[in-house]
Parts: C-alpha cells; structure tokens; sequence
C-alpha cells in the first residue's frame, strides 16, 4: 500500500479483478475497505477474459498429475518477453496459492486445466463456464457486496472518477479525492491502484482516441 501511517480503511480505485482480490484481501485481514470504480458497475475488462486464469503448483494440477513448477513457469513467462522480471517473481510464485484461494474462499470451478500457447505445461485454469473471467470476477464482487450490504466494513462506490491522490508533509500518501455526481469527495487511507491500463479511458484526449479511434 502506497502509505506510511496506520490505517484501519484502504482505499481500492478499480473493480475489475485485481481491485476485488485487493478488496477482498484486505476485509479478510481485518480491514475496512471502500472500492471505486468510475463506471456504472464494477468488473472491468477481466469479464471479457475467455481462456481461464493460470497457476503453478495448483491443487487441481497436483489431483491431475500435472508436473509444474513455478520456475517453469517464470521462464515461460520470460520468454514471452515480460521485461520486469521482480514483477514476474511475484506474478508466478504467487499464482499457484491464488488459484486455490479463489477455489477454496469462492466455492469456484477451477478444476479444467489446460495448456495454452507458450506454457511448457498444462496451468489455465477454468471451470464449464463459457467465461471464466465474469465468473470469476463476479464471485468476488457479490462477496464484497454480501459484506457490504450486511456490515460497515465495505463500501462501493460506482460512477467515482478519482483524480487526485492526497500526500502528507512526508510525500506519502493519505487518501484520494474522488468526482462523483458533478461534485468532489474525499477518502482517507492508503491507496491501492487497480486501475488497469489506458483501455478504459474513454475521454476525447485518451490514447485510444489518438491511436485507435
């Protein structure tokens, strides 16, 4: 988390995967968390996703007699041509227990695997949905949606655009200022970005309308 001070709130910009499972995450270890997504709904482009999520050393690779590893599995990836090979460690050694946690905490289908383009073994992951992404990423957001509507410790706020992040005297940061409704809101705590890429910025000077109209 972007931020040196103790916090019993954090802050997630972005309701696509990555923001849920941060969501998620951060109320299983005792925290409050409000999520915001300038769109009318949480989800993002991970809905769209259609091949499954990959793993290494998986439950469901151990119970199918799959040899994988997750050394085999960050020099595929290296391979691929990712250039940052720290965020490679922590994508790859982390992708065997996140797959159990979304099997095990989410009651999800993950137990299809298949071996994809450029994997030396089979480790997509998938259950009979026609779209694993929405499947998945929906199973997150109905479980911060539960806690919400059943406790304080939750909070989503849709139509949220933030554009400006609050920093304390040291530089670090404390909070965001977010513009919903025609008018600017505050949030203090530390911020997680989980705001994708450029893909979803749909304002007239994006890169999408420069290059990909």
């Amino acid at each position: 988390m972007a931020t040196v001070f103790p916090s019993n709130q954090g802050i997630v910009l972005g309701g696509g995967l990555a923001g849920v499972s941060a969501a998620n995450t951060l109320l299983e270890n005792g925290a409050r968390v409000v999520l915001l997504d300038k769109s009318s709904f949480c989800g993002g482009n991970s809905t769209k996703a259609t091949s499954g999520i990959n793993g290494a050393e998986t439950k469901a690779q151990k119970a199918k007699g799959i040899d994988d590893t997750i050394e085999l599995f960050t020099s595929d990836t290296l391979k691929g041509g990712a250039k940052k090979p720290e965020v490679v460690k922590v994508l790859c050694g982390n992708s065997g227990i996140d797959v159990d946690w979304l099997v095990e905490k989410f009651n999800l289908d993950l137990s299809l695997v298949a071996r994809l383009g450029g994997h030396s073994a089979p480790r997509t992951h998938r259950g009979a949905e026609r779209f694993p992404g929405m499947t998945i990423t929906y199973a997150l957001i109905q479980m911060v949606e539960k806690i919400a509507e059943r406790t304080d410790k939750a909070r989503i706020v849709t139509k949220a655009r933030a554009h400006k992040l609050l920093t304390n005297s040291a530089g670090a940061c404390v909070g965001v200022v977010y513009e919903k409704g025609g008018l600017d809101f505050q949030e203090h705590g530390p911020v997680i970005l989980a705001t994708g890429g450029f893909g979803a910025d749909f304002t007239q000077n994006s890169l999408v309308a420069q290059y990909r109209p």
